[in-house]
């Protein structure tokens, strides 16, 4: 049967070309197809690029980049969902990255005589401006923005419906769908295969990248997980110092049956070691 291709991308890609954005993605996959003698097997026009950054930048709130980090690390009003949402992340991230809690009573002391106690709005403000300072290759704003734009995504219907019925309508009828996604992107991605049904969509291999679907928070809103029955294979990479994708898809995070295959050996040259880049030009 005939396949096509479908990349599904992540968050701060509003105002961007998608047509250039998609020939990015392909110039990096070229790159690591190369390091193992391959070249890219499939005609550039049937690899489809569903492009939902503009949808996602307009309807979140706080539509623009500066105003989403206002929300977020200054403080301002969010309502107990999203608040609960931000620390649990941020306790989360916290454990990961072995952040101390001197590091945080430090900052707390920084942003003046405040109340403590991890379910309040300035320990996670310090715990963003710890990121910045302690925690190499992470930015506290950075984490903000894509915390708020998973809960956007996870919390809103009218957006998440937008968002998968744009990936969905890149599935061409009659023939198989690789899927690689990055991201946001993976959740989208899974969340939009795991509510097809195989008489619909073959998806031979479905490829996760700097995935952030076995962070708590983020898991019990996708309950019950499972390996969607469209796909066949399903492959997991990351870099170990991406703090987006804190824990490797493995039975003791993300307890699927088939179980995922990962890669936690990538070594992303990308800045915060997260780029689509530094994922798509590895060798494996």
């Amino acid at each position: 049967m005939q396949r096509h291709l479908v990349f599904v991308h992540g968050r701060a890609q509003h105002g961007k070309d998608a047509v250039a954005l998609k020939k990015e993605w392909i110039i990096s996959l070229k790159a690591g197809l190369a390091k193992s003698g391959l070249t890219l097997p499939i005609p550039e026009d049937q690899i489809r690029f569903p492009y939902y950054g503009d949808t996602l930048d307009q309807m979140v709130k706080g539509a623009s980049a500066e105003e989403a980090v206002g929300i977020v690390v200054r403080g301002l009003p969010l309502s107990p969902d999203e608040q609960e949402f931000f620390e649990e992340y941020l306790a989360e991230l916290k454990r990961a990255t072995g952040i101390s809690d001197a590091e945080v009573g430090d900052a707390l002391r920084g942003l003046g005589p405040l109340h403590r106690g991890p379910l309040n709005w300035e320990w996670v403000q310090a715990i963003l401006s710890v990121l910045d300072k302690s925690v190499p290759f992470a930015s506290g704003a950075g984490v903000a923005l894509f915390t708020n734009d998973v809960f956007q995504y996870l919390h809103r219907q009218d957006l998440r419906t937008v968002m998968d019925n744009g990936v969905r309508s890149a599935f061409l009828p009659g023939s198989e769908a690789v899927v690689v996604s990055h991201s946001l992107g993976t959740v989208v991605a899974y969340n939009v295969l795991k509510n097809e049904t195989p008489a619909n969509l073959r998806v031979p291999l479905f490829v996760t990248l700097g995935s952030p679907l076995a962070i708590s928070a983020v898991k019990r809103k996708l309950q019950p997980v499972a390996h969607p029955q469209t796909v066949d294979h399903w492959f997991n990479a990351m870099d170990e110092r991406d703090v987006v994708s804190l824990y490797p898809l493995t039975s003791d995070h993300f307890a699927v049956f088939p179980q995922i295959e990962n890669l936690t050996t990538v070594e992303n040259f990308t800045e915060n070691h997260h780029g689509i880049s530094g994922y798509l030009s590895d060798k494996e």
